[in-house]
């Protein structure tokens, strides 16, 4: 089977291939006798009712520095894809928002990966609340008072923003730390929306564990490790990739929220879980699928293109 497939991400040229999980899935892809081709989110259009975009034709290489070529740009119309994969990694802001109305329009003729629907209403760190009973205690808001009053439950949280990523603006605040005032003042003014505070976790020094699942099964798992003097484990913060087994707690964790998964045709979910704490649910652009197969876990990009594969049957 080849297929036609079309790539939303952001431009490839700024990607790092060692760890990049659009990346792989394009080597796999390639390798599959796929026809790739790419775009970024600001070349997406609507006209009619009809979605374009202006497309390149793609080839890759594991080679850093020459990992990709394109060819010469054509406006192509999406309905004609048999794939697309949704991959520009956040901010989850309004333009985010706005691709997923658009490939709602051609989609389910034309398989996106994720169902763009879905990843517009499950955000990471709201769709993860579905779910409180595998989760640390947790608050979502901007108002001082329940914030206030969180903290002084729970004495030691962390701070972070509703809608960021790979670890940007993640702060702990111990009990009694003066900076909690300064900090409430700039997240205040830095974003529009609430935020999130959890309980401090620990065991998040010992590391934070990506676990990648398909189509709502769980794939394979890395345990990200923080760097000295850093509480973030995200590898792009310094956090260093451990290899790692499931825990009986991480495969029941898996086993309950597959189902949510399926249902909403999230085929490629990244999940963090801390001591046996699910902190987040990723289906934006989830990471580590090369970390994983490098140490020696499995080849989940190919179990990915699997299932995609298997739907467009």
């Amino acid at each position: 089977m080849s297929l036609q497939v079309a790539v939303q991400m952001d431009h490839i040229a700024h990607i790092n291939i060692a760890g990049d999980s659009t990346f792989a899935l394009l080597l796999e892809a390639q390798r599959r006798g796929h026809t790739l081709v790419h775009y970024t989110p600001d070349r997406l259009a609507m006209r009619d009712g009809q979605v374009f975009a202006t497309v390149e034709p793609l080839t890759v290489a594991d080679e850093a520095g020459k990992h990709f070529h394109l060819g010469e740009k054509r406006r192509v119309a999406l309905k004609d894809y048999d794939v697309v994969l949704l991959r520009q990694d956040p901010p989850f802001d309004m333009a985010y928002v706005t691709s997923t109305h658009l490939l709602e329009r051609i989609h389910p003729h034309t398989l996106v990966v994720n169902d763009p629907g879905h990843v517009r209403n499950a955000p990471e760190k709201i769709f993860v609340t579905d779910f409180p009973d595998l989760m640390p205690p947790t608050l979502i808001s901007r108002d001082l008072d329940e914030i206030k009053a969180f903290r002084a439950e729970f004495k030691d949280v962390v701070m972070k923003p509703l809608y960021g990523n790979g670890g940007a603006a993640v702060f702990r605040l111990a009990e009694g730390d003066l900076n909690f005032g300064s900090l409430f003042d700039l997240f205040s003014v830095t974003f529009r929306e609430p935020w999130m505070i959890q309980r401090f976790l620990p065991a998040v020094k010992h590391g934070d564990k990506r676990i990648i699942l398909v189509d709502g099964e769980a794939a394979g798992a890395v345990n990200r490790v923080p760097s000295e003097g850093d509480l973030r484990s995200n590898m792009v913060r310094g956090g260093a990739a451990k290899p790692t087994d499931l825990t009986d707690r991480e495969k029941e964790i898996c086993f309950r929220i597959g189902p949510a998964l399926r249902e909403r045709g999230l085929l490629f979910v990244g999940i963090d879980v801390i001591d046996g704490n699910l902190t987040e649910i990723n289906v934006t652009s989830p990471t580590g699928l090369r970390a994983i197969k490098r140490l020696g876990g499995p080849d989940i990009a190919a179990q990915i293109w699997d299932s995609i594969e298997a739907k467009r049957a």
